[in-house]
């Protein structure tokens, strides 16, 4: 590897860090707002997706740069796609961090509904995991990464779960249904926060081993189907 080609490669390590910060620091917030509504807060969050949407233009950018001046080969390439991935899954989370925290201002004009204590057991798993899926990239982690991936089904269980607790709530509370159905719609984003997690997993497992996981599932299941 040239010096030339390191030091960009180093230089990408750091913006995809320093953008992995502030997304978490997004995220924690947001679902902060959900007990404790403040359009300032949204407003700053909405300032902030803007200021990822551009760091996640300007890593790709710089990461076409570098695959065209260099044309790197094996774990480099792999390095470089990669950023490219997990650069667009953070910029996702973010605008996950504002749909969240639209919903907690909904939360404002509403009859008022607690948080459900599982809702923030369920956020604290999935910012935990979006944490880990980081940690798995910084120690170049593939076990760690694995480990990611098998706790979205945690998080899908406990979505399921306070989706049936909602929908039972909006039965009894017919009163409060705007209330609960911008808390549904906050359960459903916090879980996409953990799905966000997992694909960064699944682009970690493939940078460290070259192995491709994503729906790897799904497809032993269907090689396991009678002819």
């Amino acid at each position: 590897m040239s010096v030339h080609m390191q030091l960009d490669l180093s230089e990408l390590h750091r913006e995809l860090l320093a953008m992995c910060s502030r997304v978490e620091n997004m995220i924690h917030r947001a679902v902060d707002l959900l007990a404790n509504p403040d359009f300032e807060g949204t407003r700053q969050l909405i300032q902030e997706d803007n200021e990822v949407d551009r760091w996640d233009v300007r890593i790709e950018d710089h990461c076409l740069k570098v695959l065209a001046l260099y044309q790197p080969v094996a774990i480099d390439l792999r390095r470089i796609t990669t950023v490219m991935k997990v650069a667009g899954e953070l910029e996702r989370v973010a605008d996950l961090a504002v749909n969240i925290s639209e919903r907690a201002c909904g939360l404002l004009n509403s009859t008022s509904v607690p948080v459900p204590d599982q809702m923030a057991v369920m956020a604290k798993k999935a910012i935990g995991m979006l944490h880990r899926s980081i940690d798995s990239y910084v120690d170049f982690n593939s076990d760690l990464a694995r480990k990611v991936c098998e706790e979205d089904d945690v998080v899908d269980e406990m979505n399921e779960q306070l989706i049936k607790y909602l929908i039972g709530q909006m039965h009894k509370h017919p009163e409060q249904i705007d209330a609960l159905l911008h808390m549904f719609s906050a359960v459903r984003t916090v879980e996409r926060v953990a799905d966000h997690a997992t694909n960064i997993a699944e682009d970690i497992v493939y940078l460290v081993e070259g192995q491709i996981i994503r729906h790897a599932g799904k497809f032993e299941r269907e090689d396991q189907k009678p002819s």
